[in-house]
């Protein structure tokens, strides 16, 4: 006699499901995963992953017929947003398609620029975190592990990647369409983190030779702008400094805007003219959106890079269109190795 299949199922909010102001609101703040991991022991879930990145809220559960409920739960636990803000962007996925979701998910389909690169390794990053700390078991791991192979054949073998589209690249082409060439332009990026080298590495690549990087912590200021022959300030002397640059890429982690209407009102006054570019890749954002209000000032949000990134997705949709086909079938291998593997015979 077997045992009863465990429920697979996936709950996600994402740029489908809510807009920028809307999906900072449920961002997983410092100690949230841990929250989240306590909230899915607590509430008996099997398994579970949680997947946090600045466009997407996702978790992957394992547990009884109420499996949606306890990933619910913890999701409201690890965001601390109220369980009815949550439920208007929430969407459950259950089982095959929350395999097929995964599996779009890695391959770059389901993002907002599609075919974006960081996803994958977001991916990897949060399923490797949720295996250390025991949270995974033999449905997850191998959805998982397939998902990454999909991914890997999906970017090989189809064109979705074209252009190796991602934020820094995005981000550093906007700038170029405003400037021209970056070589005369000064630059200041405001965070560390991988975006932010991100952000760094693609301006210097094209030609950018006055780049200022700033971080709350110095010391990874300093090292990123070392590594990249640049400059480094605190994150108190940016602010105060950020009038003399032509380009501010905004990609820290914050709770409330770095750069207020009242700052940048008062640095687009003291640029007499000159035009500013600012780049917001921060959820919650980096800069008032006040901002697009402003003369002399371009303020550019993970939306608009989103549009300028899909300006050509046409051209791929034939592309993208034969991936999801195949990782579908993909998928459904998958989800029929893992029920196997999840019920063994008594």
């Amino acid at each position: 006699m077997s045992e009863r299949p465990k429920n697979l199922v996936a709950l996600s909010a994402t740029h489908r499901t809510a807009g920028l102001d809307e999906r900072a609101a449920f961002t997983v703040p410092a100690g949230g995963a841990e929250i989240f991991y306590a909230a899915a022991r607590e509430a008996g879930l099997a398994e579970a992953v949680l997947l946090a990145t600045c466009n997407r809220l996702e978790a992957y559960g394992v547990g009884d017929e109420a499996a949606a409920l306890h990933v619910r739960h913890a999701l409201i636990k690890a965001t601390g947003a109220p369980a009815e803000a949550l439920d208007r962007h929430l969407r459950p996925v259950p089982g095959l398609e929350a395999v097929e979701h995964l599996f779009a998910v890695v391959s770059g389909l389901e993002s907002q620029m599609v075919g974006e690169v960081e996803i994958a390794g977001q991916v990897k990053d949060a399923y490797a975190d949720a295996l250390a700390r025991g949270m995974t078991g033999p449905v997850l791991n191998r959805v998982f592990q397939r998902a990454f192979q999909a991914g890997a054949w999906a970017r090989t073998n189809t064109g979705i990647s074209q252009g190796q589209v991602s934020l820094g690249n995005v981000a550093v082409d906007l700038a170029v369409r405003v400037f021209g060439t970056l070589a005369e332009a000064r630059i200041l990026v405001l965070g560390t983190g991988d975006v932010g080298r991100q952000v760094v590495q693609a301006l210097v690549s094209r030609g950018a030779t006055q780049v200022s990087v700033a971080s709350r912590t110095f010391e990874n200021a300093r090292t990123l702008a070392e590594e990249f022959a640049g400059a480094s300030l605190s994150l108190a002397d940016a602010l105060r400094q950020a009038h003399a640059h032509d380009v501010i890429v905004g990609c820290a982690t914050v709770e409330r805007a770095l750069l207020d209407a009242h700052a940048l009102r008062e640095m687009t006054g003291r640029r007499q003219g000159r035009p500013l570019l600012l780049v917001d890749l921060g959820v919650p954002r980096n800069f008032d959106a006040a901002a697009r209000h402003l003369d002399g000032a371009y303020l550019c949000d993970l939306d608009d890079l989103a549009g300028v990134a899909n300006t050509n997705l046409k051209a791929r949709l034939a592309e993208v269109s034969r991936a999801r086909t195949a990782l579908a079938e993909k998928a459904a291998r998958a989800w029929g190795a893992a029920n196997h593997q999840a019920t063994p015979e008594a």
